[in-house]
């Protein structure tokens, strides 16, 4: 039983193996499939051509994905460390929503039946595994998350002030009913989106309102500085330290000689 359960733990979380690798190229594209399936079957019109084969094509997944999770569980030499780590929720997410919709047939469900539905969609995130560049990223974010609060608590206060100003240059009879409808405007309006349901009719509204436009365009360029900055950096330590980070949870402290690694045991 420990053989088999090696085995299976080898091509499952290992892709140093040609049957390892199959496994993941197959999983991945059921994986698009699946995803595919989802975003089809919310179009009304093709819906409606088969209902059938959606529910067939659903289950077929759901069956297959499940198979999958229970065999993650019996092969990894810490299941509960992999049944509560991210990828094992997102996997459990993943056929969950499936059996939970058979117990909402009442009409007063529907709407949670729907949600539920909808949480297939975290399907997408079971790629993440597949892409060890995916690691460089979420390193970068982490290290850039302090830097984006401060930023967008700034600009938060910004919006509170231009908000306000708003609603008191313009007030209610030129759609500026509130504070936080001025809030609204001075997000739309320095996010560059511009949606133009309410806009300033004064003059001093629209010199106010010119500011925020430019003002917009830094909004737009700082974070994504940041992030490249720290992706950049990222990818230096890495080619640096020549590290080695597990497939499996991202760990990076490994001995230069390591083939497993020493938090979860995955093959490196």
């Amino acid at each position: 039983m420990n053989r088999i359960r090696r085995s299976l733990y080898t091509v499952i979380f290992g892709t140093s193996t040609k049957a390892g690798r199959l496994f993941d190229v197959i999983l991945i594209w059921m994986i698009l499939l699946s995803v595919t399936v989802v975003i089809l079957e919310s179009v009304r019109s093709v819906r409606e051509t088969s209902p059938a084969f959606f529910t067939i094509i659903e289950w077929m997944f759901t069956i297959v994905f499940t198979m999958e999770y229970l065999l993650r569980i019996f092969s990894h030499p810490k299941p509960f460390r992999y049944i509560f780590s991210f990828f094992g929720m997102v996997d459990l997410l993943a056929v969950l929503p499936t059996y939970a919709g058979l117990f909402f047939h009442h009409s007063t469900f529907l709407l949670t039946f729907r949600a539920l539905r909808l949480l297939r969609m975290f399907r997408v995130f079971k790629l993440g595994r597949y892409l060890k560049e995916a690691t460089i990223l979420v390193k970068a974010l982490q290290a850039s998350i302090y830097k984006i609060t401060v930023f967008f608590g700034a600009i938060l206060t910004f919006v509170l002030v231009l908000g306000t100003l708003l609603y008191l240059i313009e007030g209610e009879k030129n759609g500026f009913t509130s504070i936080p409808q001025g809030m609204y405007w001075a997000i739309v309006t320095v996010t560059t989106v511009g949606y133009g349901d309410i806009a300033p009719m004064t003059v001093l509204g629209k010199i106010l309102a010119s500011l925020a436009m430019l003002t917009g365009y830094s909004v737009i360029a700082v974070p994504t500085g940041i992030i490249s900055v720290e992706i950049g950096r990222a990818v230096k330590e890495t080619r640096k330290k020549n590290i080695t980070i597990c497939p499996q949870c991202g760990h990076e402290k490994h001995d230069e000689d390591a083939l497993f690694c020493k938090k979860c045991g995955a093959k490196l």
